[in-house]
């Protein structure tokens, strides 16, 4: 499982010009589900993203997680993480999972996350989403599991 994190002041998904999700200060994460990916892949990855420390302290320091400063959290699948870009010019999605296991596998993450912490937003599985975010440094980071 792949996560690209962003520390944002503002995120939000829209759908065929509807809003969807819309979140303040927190995290955007972008998450790709891969073939050997499971349902502890998906809560270790929730468990990373929560506990990892991007946001300033007192100090100006990254040293408080999403969790201690209790932002918001907006899931958004994007199986293009996944891609095999080594060579060519065209991307390979071979170690990206089926779309039946990923969008069985991004529900499972939604449902855990919700389950384990209230501020929590997301895209759709398989839409046209349109996100836009304000990078709050910028901060960005890629996680894997």
């Amino acid at each position: 499982m792949i996560s690209i994190i962003q520390r944002v002041t503002q995120a939000q998904v829209s759908i065929e010009n509807q809003l969807v999700a819309k979140i303040d200060r927190g995290i955007l994460a972008l998450v790709a589900i891969e073939k050997l990916d499971s349902e502890k892949s998906a809560q270790r990855m929730f468990e990373r993203i929560m506990n990892y420390r991007i946001f300033p302290d007192a100090e100006q320091r990254m040293n408080l997680s999403l969790q201690s400063i209790q932002g918001e959290l907006l899931l958004v699948p994007q199986f293009t993480l996944a891609a095999d870009t080594d060579s060519g010019n065209r991307p390979s999605f071979t170690p990206a999972a089926s779309p039946e296991k990923g969008k069985q596998l991004f529900h499972y993450l939604v449902s855990y996350a919700q389950g384990n912490y209230p501020h929590i937003q997301t895209g759709k599985f398989g839409a046209d989403m349109q996100v836009s975010l304000t990078n709050d440094g910028p901060v960005t980071f890629t996680l894997k599991v």
